[in-house]
């Protein structure tokens, strides 16, 4: 089993944690659909010691409100280039690029998943990014995506069941 050492998962938004779509209302605010399953890959991930960033091109506060719920660890929006940004990110966290993943869907991730170790895209990302990933997933974008690739990283690491039952009664502990 080949290990995937990744201490930093990077997110785009549109077409990743969410299908892509934008719904704006006649108030002109801009609505998001995530998916729950994407926030318990989330927690558990960094139950697991992996920390999180989202690095999008558009700003809205609905990713805002969520990536504070997931308690995401970084959180850019409006940025036009996120190359410079996750340099700087690397810098302030000391790692490697190859200790790090990426999930992008379109062709303005290009340039962010050829510098990390790890580059993942939903099954429904454009052609181009799928051929530069080093993983294509089977969900699409919004559909769990982000879930799928922290089970694969995980699993490919540690016993992956046994972190799921320490998990569990992490949880259920907290409760009592």
């Amino acid at each position: 089993m080949s290990m995937l050492d990744i201490k930093l998962m990077v997110l785009d938004v549109d077409g990743v944690l969410t299908n892509g779509e934008l719904i704006i209302g006649n108030n002109g605010v801009e609505y998001k659909k995530f998916n729950v399953k994407d926030g318990m890959g989330i927690s558990i991930g960094k139950y697991a010691g992996m920390k999180f960033a989202i690095i999008t091109g558009r700003k809205s506060e609905s990713v805002k409100i969520r990536a504070e719920e997931l308690k995401i660890d970084y959180v850019f929006q409006g940025i036009q280039d996120k190359k410079k940004i996750l340099r700087e990110l690397i810098s302030e966290l000391n790692l490697d690029s190859k200790n790090i993943c990426y999930i992008g869907d379109d062709i303005n991730d290009l340039p962010i998943m050829n510098m990390v170790g790890f580059s993942c895209a939903p099954r429904d990302a454009v052609h181009l990014v799928k051929k530069v990933a080093s993983y294509t997933a089977q969900a699409k974008g919004g559909d769990g995506v982000v879930r799928e690739v922290i089970e694969y990283i995980l699993e490919k690491n540690i016993n992956y069941n046994n972190l799921i039952e320490e998990y569990i009664n992490m949880k259920a502990n907290m409760y009592q």
